[in-house]
């Protein structure tokens, strides 16, 4: 199957490449944008390289999944990346996963990402439902998924473990239905 590229008006959702790493290193590395992620921040450029055959190996799976590096559409360096994750078919379901560069946030621009990531799920992935994870202080997150149509399920206890302690998470979810009154409101 090739790469699913898509395009937004000021972005390219592409395939995530070796090239890509010291952009992944940039972004993942630092510590403060990281306390949400799920992850503890990366330290070397060969741990940025397995983080991208993780997502090139999504592709692979029985039930694959995705991950986008977003671009600038013009071109450029790496400034994010978008994802669409442990897929079940059976129940047309998975899980959706993001992270921006700090320089790049503010501006609307995964707003502009997850609308394109999102469409594609439901219509080539033929999902009705998405599910994000986000912690409870991160509040940006949480509006952005709200302004897109997804609605709080509950909080999940203790249920990650980064940066040396467990993380409450606040479960949402978006169904396609949702979805389509999202986009009629945009």
């Amino acid at each position: 199957m090739d790469f699913p590229t898509l395009h937004t008006p000021r972005l390219a959702l592409r395939e995530i490449t070796l090239d890509d790493a010291p952009a992944l290193l940039d972004i993942h590395g630092d510590a403060d944008a990281m306390r949400w992620f799920g992850t503890d921040p990366l330290t070397t450029l060969e741990q940025a390289r397995q983080m991208v055959e993780k997502f090139s190996s999504w592709r692979s799976l029985p039930a694959p999944g995705v991950r986008w590096g977003l671009a600038p559409r013009e071109g450029g360096p790496l400034i994010g990346s978008v994802g669409l994750f442990k897929w079940n078919p059976g129940w047309r379901c998975c899980a959706l996963g993001y992270e921006l560069a700090p320089g790049q946030q503010g501006q609307g621009l995964m707003s502009e990402a997850l609308r394109a990531a999102l469409s594609w799920g439901f219509e080539h992935m033929e999902l009705n439902r998405i599910e994000a994870q986000v912690h409870p202080d991160n509040q940006a997150s949480l509006a952005l998924l709200k302004r897109l149509n997804f609605q709080e399920e509950g909080r999940a206890r203790q249920a990650g473990f980064w940066l040396g302690a467990y993380q409450d998470l606040i479960n949402l979810s978006l169904l396609r239905a949702e979805s389509a009154l999202a986009e009629t409101a945009a």
